[in-house]
């Protein structure tokens, strides 16, 4: 598979290995690899990025280079990099700030296998008792005729200059937005068209994440209810949408919280009905509203998710159950439907607002002082 960002690939290949470039991108499961995971370097900010995977490669392979093997023998006998460093050095780098370990210790592997099913090699190795980890080093060896070329330069190279594109199309999306923040007043539907854009199913999974939340925090946060322990003392109380961290983070599957009613909402991208009850199992069978970010029709995402559970699960009281637990589901229609509304009542520039903060906070995004 080629696509723009290969060419850069190759153009880096051409650099340091010349007529040989080619026959190597060809050769190298690895550079395979990086070819299909960097396909969302010149779509926009608005294609989802591939960080975790790559950077677990990265820091292996810079450790490799900083002890000088690509031109020395006995990596074979070397200690292996320390987790520790190796963990901090990946959360260095663009992007990288709010990472875990689960690319280093098993889902690069896995997902490289996925690509590569007769692969014979493994890419990161690990020692659970000392935890130490290694590059294997037959990936980074391509031969062709008699000559063997080190690709672990160029694999350093194609993935800085993949977070550089991430990057620089990110920060175009900012200045966008705050040239957009300068202009709301005089030029409302121009905002107004940008931010729907941005609600479509090929818009990057953060980006989406964020949007919504910017949108259904003005949708609820004029909304009242009234609590209370004794019917002549009750609490009057706006609706209040709370982020509960980054996105992609591992914290139960909770997305948004609302208080004061204790409502959980969920952001997901696909159909599986395994994920949806997953999603449920984690906080134990509590009703969860799903944000989805597909055009399909509420009724047919229900008739397809009730259609999927009977394949999976026999027994109708435990389907009942689960699919009891979803409170509501909200798709891209509805969020269209729900931005006009909060637009109407005046708070297209709070929601660009929230937008623009959430974003740097999600994109670790730092302005130059």
């Amino acid at each position: 598979m080629k696509h723009k960002f290969t060419e850069k690939i190759l153009e880096i290949l051409e650099n340091h290995f010349q007529e040989n470039g080619e026959v190597i991108f060809e050769k190298s499961e690895l550079l395979q690899y990086l070819n299909l995971k960097t396909k969302s370097a010149n779509r926009g900010s608005k294609a989802r990025g591939s960080f975790a995977n790559l950077y677990a490669l990265y820091v292996i392979i810079e450790d490799y280079l900083n002890k000088g093997f690509d031109k020395k023998s006995g990596y074979s006998k070397y200690e292996g990099a320390e987790f520790t460093k190796i963990f901090k050095r990946q959360r260095e780098l663009p992007f990288g700030a709010k990472l875990q370990n689960h690319a280093l210790n098993n889902r690069m592997n896995s997902e490289f296998q996925k690509f590569f099913q007769n692969t014979e090699f493994i890419p990161i190795l690990r020692n659970l008792e000392t935890n130490r980890y290694w590059i294997n080093e037959n990936l980074l060896k391509v031969k062709i005729g008699k000559k063997i070329f080190n690709i672990s330069k160029v694999i350093i190279e194609i993935i800085d200059q993949y977070a550089q594109a991430k990057k620089d199309s990110f920060e175009k999306f900012i200045k966008t937005c705050l040239d957009l923040q300068e202009i709301e007043s005089k030029n409302q539907q121009e905002v107004e068209d940008f931010i729907m854009k941005l609600l479509a199913p090929n818009v990057d999974a953060r980006l989406f994440e964020i949007v919504s939340y910017a949108i259904l925090k003005y949708f609820y946060h004029d909304q009242k209810i009234f609590w209370g322990y004794e019917i002549d003392k009750l609490n009057e109380e706006n609706l209040k949408l709370f982020k509960t961290g980054r996105t992609n983070a591992n914290d139960g599957g909770i997305d948004f919280v609302m208080k004061p009613l204790g409502r959980f909402f969920q952001v997901t991208e696909t159909l599986d009905i395994k994920k949806y009850f997953l999603d449920i199992d984690k906080i134990q069978k509590f009703p969860i509203t799903f944000v989805i970010k597909t055009t399909e029709d509420v009724k047919n995402i229900l008739k397809i998710l009730q259609e999927n559970a009977q394949k999976l699960y026999s027994i109708d009281s435990i389907i009942k159950k689960y699919m009891e637990c979803i409170e509501e589901i909200i798709n891209i229609q509805i969020l269209q439907k729900r931005f006009l509304g909060a637009v109407k009542q005046g708070y297209l520039k709070n929601i660009l607002h929230e937008i623009i903060i959430q974003s740097k906070v999600e994109f670790n995004y730092k302005e130059d002082k």
